[in-house]
């Protein structure tokens, strides 16, 4: 099923994610190097971090809730996405909350602001495999025209 959001024939949505899944797994990164250094800048620079990530996400899941519409209703894929698309929403409302509570001291968060970004991350390392399933085995936001020797999505009338 080809995604209805695309750019230069490629899905918009998967290009997209690439930036709040680095984005938040960076600051996550970060807070552990605050840990183990006890520099406190690492934990300011995953406070920009969080939020870059939750406002690309954001960006990120307009065109997937696109592409969601556009997936057969009663199929495994539909239900596959449900879980996705609303996991994701709660993994932007964690690192959202743990940017909030870290605004109040960015170069000294709480135990409440790390565990909130650490529960964010564990649970998009699943949302991120179910949209890996989505694309690779049930074949979502894939081109009809996909194969080892398609033609460049640049091809006219190739989306």
């Amino acid at each position: 099923m080809e995604s209805k959001a695309k750019l230069f024939g490629h899905p918009i949505h998967q290009m997209l994610i690439v930036f709040p899944l680095g984005l938040l797994a960076t600051a996550v990164a970060f807070d552990g190097l605050s840990y183990l250094t006890n520099n406190s800048r690492w934990t300011e620079m995953a406070f920009y971090m969080i939020g870059a990530g939750v406002v690309t996400g954001l960006i990120a899941a307009v065109f997937g809730w696109v592409d969601y519409f556009s997936i057969p209703v009663g199929t495994r894929a539909k239900a596959i996405g449900l879980r996705h698309g609303l996991g994701n929403v709660l993994v932007l409302l964690l690192f959202g909350m743990s940017w909030w509570v870290r605004s109040f001291n960015t170069a000294n968060p709480s135990k409440m602001a790390y565990m909130l970004s650490l529960v964010g991350a564990l649970l998009a390392l699943v949302t991120g495999w179910l949209g890996g399933e989505l694309v690779n085995r049930l074949g979502i936001g894939v081109s009809d025209h996909a194969g080892p020797n398609a033609p460049s999505s640049l091809h006219a009338g190739r989306g």
